[in-house]
């Protein structure tokens, strides 16, 4: 069954879970199976739910911080005119994409701990309808560490009929006990991302092989050849690759094996690396990949990879 289907059932069953946590690379349709969601669980109402517009429905998302933290406004309210335009007429947006609707290029949009005291304020409230009350976070792994902890508290003693649909990029930058007080679905994008189509000759197996056997000399050679990738883009599109399999890594670690069935390699990886490991891993690929676009020597970038990674397994 696709995950559209799961959570459909759900609500004819009646047995809905508070919290649910989707799971999608950039823009890979996770928006619109959350609003597929919600539009089957206020059944008549759901139309509304459709164009974001049912006064039970929140949508939170990262904006720029607020100078205070004491604020009683939900600092992505002003925002919201925007982003419900944007999330109505291309469904499947990008967080680029979201950034240039919003002004935020170039900045560092975040989930603060005043958007998270201004949601508990709202679900302390009444359903304004009756029924569910619902709140869609999308990329919770932008909250600053107070705002998830708040996060964490409402996960803890939700209230009565109210559902969390939370849409991460990267579930392994969220606080392990938030995942885990979710049910977690990998929402698969029709179209084939750039890392699932990326065939990188097994160089990221042979790199792992040499990390795992903590050969530092044959993994420097693995890092060698990686550098030797024909262009740039194809360099990216190993640590987009290498990323993708580190995710997974995560999920497996997180007793999430089920999500990714095809994939023994990452199930053994799981097994055999640090438990911080994959965290560390995608916070040193994320550098990579940003030095790359800045221009800086691919060997000297990758020779740094493989010693960090060697640190860390």
């Amino acid at each position: 069954m696709s995950t559209e289907e799961i959570l459909a059932s759900m609500v004819d069953s009646g047995k809905i879970p508070h919290a649910i946590l989707l799971h999608e690379n950039d823009g890979g349709g996770a928006f619109p199976v959350a609003v597929g969601f919600l539009e089957k669980l206020y059944g008549s109402a759901g139309g509304r739910v459709a164009k974001l517009i049912h006064s039970d429905v929140h949508f939170i998302f990262p904006v720029l911080a607020p100078a205070s933290s004491a604020s009683t406004v939900s600092p992505s309210e002003p925002y919201l005119g925007e982003f419900r335009k944007l999330a109505t007429e291309n469904p499947r947006f990008t967080e680029q994409e979201l950034w240039e609707s919003l002004g935020f290029e170039g900045k560092n949009p975040v989930i603060s701990v005043a958007e998270a005291n201004a949601l508990l304020r709202v679900l302390g409230l009444h359903s304004l309808e009756g029924g569910y009350t619902a709140a869609v976070i999308y990329l919770p792994e932008r909250m600053n560490a107070a705002a998830a902890n708040k996060l964490l508290k409402m996960l803890e003693e939700p209230p009565s009929q109210t559902v969390f649909v939370l849409i991460t990029h990267a579930p392994e930058r969220l606080l392990a006990t938030i995942v885990s007080r979710c049910q977690m679905f990998r929402v698969q994008s029709p179209l084939v991302s750039a890392a699932d189509n990326y065939d990188d000759g097994g160089l990221l197996a042979g790199l792992m092989s040499a990390l795992l056997a903590r050969d530092l000399a044959a993994a420097l050679s693995e890092g060698e050849q990686i550098a030797a990738l024909p262009s740039k883009d194809s360099a990216k599109g190993f640590c987009r690759y290498a990323a993708e399999k580190f995710r997974r890594v995560f999920l497996c670690q997180q007793g999430l094996s089920s999500l990714v069935p095809d994939d023994p390699e990452a199930r053994e990886w799981a097994a055999r690396v640090n438990p911080k490991f994959p965290r560390k891993a995608l916070e040193i690929l994320d550098r990579t990949v940003g030095r790359i676009d800045r221009n800086v020597n691919v060997k000297i970038l990758f020779t740094d990879l493989v010693d960090r990674l060697f640190i860390n397994i």
